[in-house]
């Protein structure tokens, strides 16, 4: 029986409203992603972990057509920049792979999706984002 795997521990959580993880700064009030041991703005120690809203508005996308070394997922796979009310903008995986479908601006909801097969036959998932509606 196979089971469902995060592609790296960390970085979102898998639940029917997915959230990624991400962290707050005490002393200057900047969020980040992935989570910190130490802001990278000001370098204060300890921010305060979060989870992060599991939407936002689409800043720019292309389509990846080619696999990276590495990648065992499926391609095309689109790619972009996506800005959280928080106020930060994380490049992530989008599940529409049409530059053309997408929209600057454009509701984008955080889902949790397939992205290959390990060796052990266990299936991984990663976090991406999906248009909420029309461009």
């Amino acid at each position: 029986m196979s089971a469902r795997v995060m592609v790296r521990q960390g970085l979102f959580t898998d639940g029917d409203e997915p959230t990624l993880l991400g962290s707050r700064c005490t002393a200057c009030g900047a969020h980040h992603f992935p989570r910190h041991d130490t802001c990278p703005y000001c370098s204060t120690e300890d921010p305060v972990p979060m989870e992060l809203a599991g939407s936002g508005t689409l800043w720019a996308w292309t389509a990846i057509t080619s696999a990276p070394p590495g990648y065992q997922g499926e391609v095309p796979y689109g790619l972009g920049i996506v800005e959280l009310p928080e106020g930060i903008r994380v490049i992530a995986r989008l599940t529409e792979s049409d530059p053309a479908a997408l929209t600057f601006g454009q509701t984008m909801r955080l889902d949790v999706v397939p992205l290959h097969t390990d060796a052990d036959g266990n299936d991984v998932v990663t976090f991406a984002f999906s248009p909420t509606g029309a461009p």
